[in-house]
């Protein structure tokens, strides 16, 4: 009978679990519904940057999702507005790390310059010692500030506290861990609250909440205090899961440091935004406990995406994309996102890093992300001395100088519900269209396919020059091309409507224009056919999609084509993976292709080029699609784009 009564008990147990869980998966107080949020997190950097939740954390998210997170999604709207019109902003990684220039001991570190001190083992107590010498004398927050506002900018974050551990502001919590330990004596994040509030800006912090070298009990340091969550992984990468004895000690990190500290950067700064990585170091339900903090504090902040999220649900105010993207792939409508750009490789200062991207790489992608929706928080890494970088100074000032006649295209503007354009790109305030033009067509016109509502005027925005010189068919508008200057990183057209401007009957739309010498349709804005796929993080070489494994999926992209002309068709793609590839095809226009990509064929992370022969398209709509037969290892190559070339564009070897 007591055996019974016992399996009873644990029945009982388990219906309720199971009734916690349906009514979590069928809360009605999400952003953004789980489809969406899982469309969105495909290829996104911070992808595994949430916790499975788990028994421990259901309290935790019924406390939230019952409770105090739904309250706070009441005033989401109002205060996720100031950051949403506001655009562009300058992201500051800056920190003790910045006098060594990523290098240490004459020894280059590798990769982000911020993390020296776990690339380079440093010993806390050593690392300690070097910081007293960081003394910024060069530092100028107005210099800063102004830098940021000439070039468009209209809300600024700089690192409070890194990985690293160190607080770049007089903390009285591991006070001996930040800027009262060194030579500077000043307080360079008031500074910057007095300079942005002065000139208009919204002002904010990144805070290190989860990864922290410096604390005994925190995760990350597994050189100096054998704790998880570092390279060594010890006790895997759950470790809160596996090793649940554990978490006691990471917990008294954040009820001893984290949480204080961001306490201490409220109240003393009054930040109208925070930033926020790595949640995967700790627990969803201790990222949580972080943010019901945040919300008691200040429930008008504006928190990023990667405090506390889950597969299916992001608890902050918007989502992020990886770090140094070049493309974006699609995010649902209305959902609100931000880009992180950086100006060479990494965030932190580094010596050895010169690969800086031209002026334009930035207004390009800018007006791009704008065009999508989103907004773009580029970042430099200022030097040890307080100095700002010459190549970031350059680059700022380029595109101070492209917003001193283009900022209305870019900032506070929606996307256009136009098809994908191959000479740039569309943003729109209500009646007023902006055509980016990133690619000079050939010939005497530019077309804008699809556009066929009524015009009222046209202009080039930069000068305000008048173009009388257009006309409107089935096709588009036609518009001359007489006074628009050859290379510029982004020449603005504005187009004045007199109506509303009409969606496609096909949402996801490309247009094919034989004027561009190369038209590019991307993997991130095929159509995927079959079980889904991931999206790559869209970094260089890598906006493909992954996890391609049944020959039952497939991509399509919907085209329509302006002019009939011959092209010579090639694919791109990333083989990343030894063995895989197989036997594929591309249906476009009358023609269907044949090729493969040998199984043996060498393994590497940059993007090769496949010529599959050439081919007509007629003028019109039409779709490309893009399969498997048979695949080899497992999953077939990632596939980048499939790029149209007109013939007579091609080298005259290839003609």
């Amino acid at each position: 009978m007591l055996v019974q009564m016992n399996k009873v008990i644990e029945i009982a147990k388990f219906m309720i679990k199971i009734k916690n869980i349906l009514a979590l998966i069928f809360s009605t107080c999400t952003l953004v519904s789980i489809a969406q949020i899982q469309h969105a997190n495909r290829g996104n950097e911070a992808r595994d940057m949430f916790n499975d939740p788990t028994t421990r954390d259901q309290e935790a998210i019924s406390a939230a999702e019952n409770g105090w997170w739904r309250q706070s999604l009441a005033g989401q709207g109002q205060r996720i507005k100031k950051w949403k019109e506001a655009t562009f902003g300058m992201f500051v990684h800056w920190g003790v790390y910045a006098q060594y220039g990523n290098i240490w001991k004459g020894k280059p570190g590798g990769g982000y310059a911020e993390h020296l001190m776990r690339v380079m083992q440093i010993p806390r107590a050593e690392y300690l010692d070097s910081a007293k010498r960081f003394n910024p004398k060069k530092f100028d927050a107005e210099e800063w500030v102004l830098l940021a506002k000439n070039a468009g900018m209209k809300y600024f974050i700089i690192t409070a506290k890194h990985h690293d551990g160190f607080a770049i502001y007089p903390s009285q919590y591991a006070s001996n861990y930040s800027l009262k330990s060194t030579a500077f004596k000043r307080d360079p994040l008031a500074e910057l609250a007095v300079a942005c509030r002065k000139h208009g800006l919204l002002f904010g912090f990144y805070y290190s909440h989860a990864f922290d070298w410096e604390h005994p009990d925190a995760p990350g340091n597994d050189w100096d205090y054998h704790n998880p969550g570092g390279d060594k992984l010890l006790g895997g990468a759950d470790w809160f899961d596996n090793h649940p004895e554990w978490l006691p000690k990471a917990k008294r990190y954040v009820d001893e440091k984290a949480i204080p500290q961001i306490k201490e950067l409220i109240h003393n700064y009054h930040p109208d935004l925070l930033w926020f990585d790595t949640p995967h170091k700790l627990p969803l339900s201790e990222n949580l406990r972080i943010l019901k903090a945040i919300r008691d504090t200040d429930p008008n902040i504006v928190v990023n995406g990667r405090l506390a999220r889950t597969g299916n649900q992001n608890y902050g105010d918007y989502l992020n994309t990886a770090d140094r993207p070049e493309e974006f792939y699609p995010v649902p409508a209305g959902a609100y996102w931000e880009a992180i750009p950086t100006t060479n490789d990494s965030y932190g200062f580094s010596v050895t890093d010169k690969n800086h991207k031209p002026t334009a790489h930035f207004i390009q992608l800018l007006a791009k992300a704008t065009a999508m929706g989103g907004n773009i928080l580029m970042n430099i890494g200022p030097k040890g001395d307080g100095s700002i970088d010459g190549p970031d100074v350059e680059i700022l000032k380029g595109i101070a100088e492209w917003m001193k006649s283009n900022k209305e295209s870019v900032i506070d503007v929606s996307p256009s519900p136009l098809g994908r354009q191959q000479w740039g790109v569309v943003t729109k305030r209500e009646h007023t269209l902006y055509l980016h033009l990133f690619k000079k067509p050939k010939g005497k016109q530019l077309t804008v396919g699809g556009l066929t509502a009524d015009v009222k005027s046209i202009s080039l925005l930069s000068s305000g020059k008048r173009i009388e010189t257009y006309s409107l068919d089935s096709i588009g508008l036609h518009i001359s091309m007489d006074q628009m200057k050859d290379n510029m990183a982004d020449e603005v057209i504005v187009v004045q409507l007199n109506q509303e401007l009409e969606a496609p009957a096909v949402d996801d739309l490309i247009y094919v224009d034989s004027a561009i010498a190369k038209n590019r349709l991307l993997s991130f804005y095929a159509r995927q056919q079959g079980p889904s796929m991931r999206f790559g993080d869209g970094k260089k070489d890598r906006y493909y999609v992954s996890d391609w494994v049944s020959t039952d999926q497939y991509l399509t992209w919907h085209v329509n084509v302006l002019q009939p002309a011959r092209f010579e068709v090639a694919v791109r793609y990333v083989k990343d993976k030894v063995g895989t590839g197989g036997d594929m095809f591309l249906k476009i226009g009358k023609r269907k292709i044949d090729f493969t990509i040998e199984a043996g064929s060498p393994k590497n992370t940059g993007a090769n080029e496949l010529v599959l022969g050439e081919v007509d398209l007629s003028e019109g709509s039409q779709t490309i699609e893009l399969r498997a037969k048979n695949i080899n290892g497992g999953e077939t190559v990632k596939f980048l784009e499939v790029v149209l070339t007109r013939s007579e564009h091609l080298p005259k070897e290839r003609q």
